[in-house]
């Protein structure tokens, strides 16, 4: 006897779900055909040269890749060629402080790892934090500062500004415009500049910023401040309208908090329930136990409703048209019984009026000092609206006179009815530092480059107010200056004694030796720890005063909702190839944004995937491609930020539609109104969704398609109390035949080391960081857009996404997919030229230059993981990019077969290690790049023949599976089931059937 889930259809796309002939042929042509043929060069005649490949093979293993090197002259006593020092530093974002640790090769930094130490990382990381090495080495960077738009000098700069700071006075006419940030050497700075210029004009924009947060929880306590969630303290969660797991703020320490609420061992355990309500579909909803699709103009309509049901005072009001009563029924009951042991969260997007009742709902429910508590905005420049307006309109008038533009891209972001381009012509002087000449750089009188993170002095605060140091691992390697050195510049002038700008780490220590005083050890550990110890700022849990319920918004037409991209954020990122080739997690789209639709609003409007549509909005248009999206709410239309950039750099412009032309000051986030017209047809994504399908194949019976007789459950999953009740539900859902293996097995995998992972799909959000760290780690080339469309992406992990259930409300979830490392691997036994094979440690290699590209491995991968090289994608790569690979790691040429590799480099490291101090890699001591990165603790690995290991411990459980074990390739990559904790109210009776006929009893075997 055996378990099946009730409905076990998983599907990836709508077209796959419909049964549509071009996505069933798709499936069953297993490989997309751009990806299973060369150019010219069909499957046939690759098979005719079978009998020259034997003959080459040979020759093959001999060819040696060219190595050019160049020894240092004098080298530096502490640099060991060849061994990677670590240095810790901190990546700020906006108000955020990301701790981290940078891995620099003879003074090369190319990986960036989470700062055990560092609150906000513990040790883990997210997309930005992994791609950022890419941003240092783009050679789009501003190199020169400009004079207008021709090229000068920092000496011909400053010069200029001794001129213009004469004529200062007390600071009339002068304005200064920055990011937003939290830095105490900065807020020095800015006290200095006001003290010497008491009338400058400040104001901080981003794009992309909690500014409503922050005025909302003001309005409910009198200070403005900026929440800290506990996620792990939290058993019943609420998220309206939010993202916090992935486009928000504090994303890494939330989604690890997160993560260890939800982490099950046993049956004995517990873990949270997470409702959402929302209109995007999210990373964060798509994670829910429960969630409602609900537009996001009715979300303080449905708060002030829910506070009226819970009995807080000051909250009425009846639930928006259509949203079902015993959900709500369900939520309310969760929410009263779980007093001081729940978290309420909005998003970003919500006004302020929300924000202040959402912050009165915690107070109401004991949830302040628990689940969530506050943190002064101390050393901040807090983004401001208001203060950006009215800095426009000054400069409109003339008041302006000398502008100051830190960082950010205003002629880009600015809502669109700001007129700041038309503004910054009136100003007399005007000056940018940037990173690249962006389209603000090309409308100012001075554009200077600006340094980025890796190659400056500052510091920081994260959202919890612990304190930081931001090192250099690296000169600026285009002499760029940082914000601290500029401020510096305004504030005092340049260094008396030189004449030039004063150095960032003057400005900086004199800041730190105000809080150390001149203890040379504190800093020195601060600098080694990258963090100060116990410097988080006191938690604050204000009562919320008497608070106005918000009012539902007025509609009319389309909601028209503007959201953050999870690859190019607010556009920052648009250069950066790893990113714009990152499938996104929901809609698995690359190189693009689009005007996503639910599947209810694209049919009643006619339009479907590929069709462009133009959109119109307060007499601003734009015209980009549709998207129909699952579990979206209706009548809503989702645009993505941070595309359509024109001075982006080679790599990021043109890509996308910019949706910020259609953004207003007084309706940045969401606004109605909007109308959508179909102009055309036939656009084609770079999208991933389809690719990799795992789907059972079909057979022909007389002309007729026959359909297997079962699903192969990619994904398992149950709920916590079926799971309860039938704690080896994983393994029981497939049949793993018993038949005797008719060769000898080569080797015993009994001794030595033997490497496995698993992956906890109960921990994983979606959050594609393991993508981004292993790319930068094991030097995967980026394809681009048409090659993506064609099937030929690179990753090496490919994280799926299926939906299950009904295509207007789905269930989601994700699963990532490496190499399996399978003990039988299929691979292996048809290659012929043995490229490919088992190591004495159970790891399927790559022999890179015995290679000749048969793809006879890909053909016979069941899991469809090994990629393949069509053309040579770092031909063309600049000698800087270069800069960013990793020198443990083969750069692969045309031709070549690639696939996961378990970090081998990583395992030979310590492997080394090991052996120079006599003893047995520990456990825990190897860890591969996804692993590490991972902020939800999702991917264990380590060595199965150390009982006691963690990868051993993890294997044992009850909810471990393998992925097509029934296939009897033995695959060391195994699955930690899901679980789902519904509300008893809401959940089905039974989430099995049984069903005769298949052994349970041999289920769960895997490996040796």
């Amino acid at each position: 006897m055996s378990l099946r889930p009730n409905d076990p259809t998983y599907w990836r796309s709508l077209e796959q779900r419909a049964g549509d002939p071009a996505a069933q042929a798709f499936a069953e042509r297993e490989f997309p055909e751009g990806a299973s043929e060369l150019p010219e060069v069909s499957r046939r005649t690759m098979l005719t040269l079978l009998g020259a490949s034997m003959s080459l093979a040979g020759l093959a293993a001999c060819r040696r890749p060219v190595e050019m090197i160049v020894p240092y002259v004098n080298a530096p006593e502490e640099v060991i060629p060849g061994v990677p020092r670590h240095f810790a530093t901190t990546m700020p974002l906006g108000l955020d402080a990301y701790g981290v640790v940078v891995e620099s090769h003879e003074g090369r930094p190319n990986k960036i790892e989470g700062n055990e130490l560092h609150p906000a990382t513990a040790g883990r990381s997210n997309v930005f934090i992994q791609a950022t090495t890419l941003t240092l080495y783009d050679p789009d960077r501003s190199q020169t500062p400009l004079r207008y738009s021709e090229p000068s000098t920092w000496e011909a700069f400053r010069s200029a500004w001794a001129a213009i700071a004469e004529q200062l006075g007390d600071g009339s006419g002068l304005a200064i415009l920055t990011e937003s940030w939290a830095s105490p050497t900065k807020a020095r700075l800015t006290a200095a500049i006001n003290a010497r210029y008491p009338n400058a004009m400040w104001a901080a924009y981003e794009s992309v910023s909690d500014e409503n947060i922050y005025q909302g929880i003001e309005q409910a306590t009198g200070t403005a401040m900026r929440p800290l969630y506990h996620f792990d303290k939290a058993k019943i969660i609420l998220a309206l309208d939010a993202d916090p797991l992935q486009t928000e703020s504090d994303n890494v320490r939330n989604t690890a908090g997160y993560a260890r609420g939800r982490h099950v061992e046993g049956t004995h355990d517990s873990m949270s329930r997470l409702w959402a309500v929302e209109g995007v579909h999210s990373v964060t909803g798509a994670n829910a136990d429960h969630r409602l699709r609900l537009a996001s103009h009715k979300i303080g309509q449905f708060v002030a409703a829910l506070g009226a049901r819970l009995g807080v005072l000051g909250m009425s009001g009846s639930m928006p048209d259509g949203v079902d009563a015993a959900w709500v029924a369900a939520l309310v009951d969760d929410l009263a019984r779980h007093e001081g042991e729940s978290l309420i969260v909005a998003g970003r997007r919500q006004p302020p009026a929300v924000h202040a009742a959402v912050y009165a709902l915690n107070a109401a429910l004991g949830n302040l000092g628990h689940t969530l508590d506050c943190r002064e905005l101390a050393d901040a420049a807090v983004p401001s609206r208001a203060r950006m307006a009215a800095l426009v309109a000054a400069m409109q008038s003339g008041a302006v006179t000398n502008l100051v533009i830190l960082g950010g891209n205003p002629v880009y972001d600015a809502p669109a009815d700001l007129g700041f381009e038309a503004a910054l012509e009136r100003v007399t002087s005007s000056i940018h530092l940037s990173d690249h000449v962006n389209e603000t750089s090309q409308k100012v009188h001075w554009h200077l480059p600006r340094a980025q993170f890796l190659e400056m002095w500052s510091d920081a605060r994260s959202a919890d107010g612990t304190m930081s140091v931001v090192q250099p691992l690296i000169q600026p390697l285009f002499g760029g200056k940082s914000d601290e050195e500029i401020l510096g510049l305004i504030a005092a002038g340049p260094d008396p004694e030189s004449g030039a700008i004063r150095s960032g780490y003057s400005l900086v220590r004199a800041t730190w030796n105000a809080l150390l005083g001149d203890d040379e050890m504190r800093w020195n550990r601060v600098l080694h720890d990258g963090v100060l110890a116990d410097s988080a700022l006191p938690a604050k849990t204000p009562p919320a005063s008497s608070v106005v319920a918000p009012a539902a918004a007025a509609t009319a037409g389309l909601e028209i909702v503007f959201a953050a991209s999870p690859a190019v954020y607010d556009g920052r990122y648009a250069n950066n190839a790893w990113l714009q080739e990152l499938p996104d997690s929901m809609t698995k789209i690359t190189w693009d944004n689009a005007a996503m639709l639910s599947p209810v609003t694209a049919a009643a409007r006619g339009v479907g995937n590929g069709d462009l549509v133009r959109v119109t909005h307060r007499n601003a248009e734009i015209e980009l491609p549709v998207w129909v999206q699952p579990g979206q709410a209706d009548d809503t239309l989702v645009l993505a930020l941070g595309y359509g950039r024109t001075a982006a750099g080679r790599v990021g412009d043109g890509v996308g539609v910019d949706a910020g032309r259609l953004r207003h000051a007084d309706a940045m986030d969401f606004d109605s109104g909007a109308t959508l017209t179909k102009v055309g047809d036939g656009y084609e994504f770079g999208q991933t969704q389809d690719h990799g399908s795992l789907e059972e194949p079909q057979f022909t019976l007389l002309g007729k398609k026959m359909n297997t007789p079962y699903k192969r459950p990619m994904v398992r999953e149950a709920s916590l109390a079926d799971y309860r009740e039938h704690p080896h539900f994983a393994a029981e859902m497939v049949k793993v035949p018993h038949y005797e293996q008719m060769w000898d097995a080569p080797r015993k995998y009994d001794s030595g080391y033997q490497w496995a992972m698993t992956i906890d799909l109960n921990a994983c959000t979606g959050c594609n960081a393991c993508v981004i760290a292993c790319q930068a780690e094991n030097n995967i080339p980026v394809v681009g857009r048409e090659q993506v469309h064609r099937g030929r992406e690179m990753h090496w992990l490919r994280l799926d996404r299926y939906f299950s259930g009904d295509e207007s409300d789905p269930q989601t979830v994700f699963q990532a997919v490496p190499c399996m490392h399978c003990e039988n691997a299929p691979c292996e036994q048809v290659c012929p030229v043995a490229a490919t094979t088992h190591d004495s440690e159970g790891l399927n290699t790559m022999i890179y230059n015995r290679c000749i590209g048969t793809r006879y491995c890909a053909n016979n991968c069941p899991y469809k993981v090994r990629r393949f090289n069509f053309f040579n994608f770092t031909k063309d790569t600049p000698e800087i990019v270069k800069m960013a690979q990793n020198p443990d790691v083969t750069v692969r040429s045309r031709g070549v077969m690639e696939k996961c590799t378990y970090c081998v480099q990583r395992i030979n490291a310590g492997r080394i290690d090991a052996k120079l101090e006599d003893r047995e890699i520990a456990d825990g001591e190897v860890r591969t790049a996804c692993q590490q990165a991972c902020p939800a603790n999702a991917i264990e690995f380590g060595n199965i023949n150390d009982p006691d290991s963690k990868i051993s411990q993890a294997k044992k459980s009850d909810r471990n599976y393998a992925m097509l074990a029934e296939l009897l390739t033995k695959p060391r990559t195994t699955y930690l089931a899901k679980l789902r904790n519904p509300h008893p109210d809401l959940a089905p009776e039974s989430t099995f059937t049984t069903a005769d006929g298949n052994d349970a009893g041999h289920a769960g075997e895997t490996t040796h």
